[in-house]
């Protein structure tokens, strides 16, 4: 079966705007004209839409990144989302998700998502899986995102914001493999596809 093609697509679909130059301040999560990057099946930006229109239930794929905070002590920060997040409410997750603004750094993006969801600064923040991309539906909505994984240290306790995040606990490295290779954990399913890949590429590097 063919894929569905969304209207965003369509360079002349009210919904979509050229792509910016990059800006030297990112869009504040808070700004209702926040906008998420349009991207092709190769990953060249084609555009932007504002991130209220795009996700449903055939969402175009954008660019988004997620993010692994792992303690001193090789504990991972995982978190549990709010139960009135659009999308994928209550499941549990890795560090932070997000999406880079247009014309910012993914690194960048990160870190802002973190500082502002979480409370933390992350340390040592460096791309691990570059070209990571998922597409997953909770029945009613769904992501189709280019997904570049990114790991961290962190050195404190997060200070979540609760529309953000429900619950946030560290975990062993075993403990979040476990949970990916259960399906009844609850994990969320970009975390799931990334947690056998993180984990072989952190174990090629020595980092585990």
């Amino acid at each position: 079966m063919p894929p569905i093609r969304h209207p965003l697509f369509d360079p002349k679909h009210p919904g979509r705007r050229p792509s910016p130059p990059a800006r030297r301040f990112p869009l504040s999560p808070l700004d209702a004209n926040e906008q998420v990057v349009l991207v092709d099946e190769a990953g060249t930006p084609i555009g932007v839409a504002a991130k209220a229109t795009v996700h449903g239930a055939h969402t175009p794929r954008h660019l988004a990144f997620s993010c692994y905070g792992f303690r001193s002590d090789g504990r991972l920060l995982v978190t549990r989302r709010a139960d009135d997040k659009a999308t994928f409410p209550s499941v549990w997750t890795n560090t932070a998700c997000g999406h880079p603004a247009p014309g910012e750094a993914v690194p960048d993006a990160a870190a802002r998502r973190m500082r502002f969801e979480l409370g933390v600064d992350p340390v040592e923040l460096r791309m691990v899986l570059p070209d990571f991309s998922y597409r997953a539906s909770d029945g009613a909505v769904e992501e189709n995102e280019l997904c570049p994984v990114l790991a961290c240290r962190i050195d404190d306790d997060p200070a979540p914001r609760p529309d953000e995040v429900a619950q946030w606990a560290w975990w062993t490295w075993s403990e979040f493999l476990a949970a990916a290779a259960d399906p009844d954990s609850g994990l969320s399913p970009w975390a799931r596809l990334q947690a056998p890949l993180l984990d072989a590429a952190l174990f090629r590097a020595g980092d585990r």
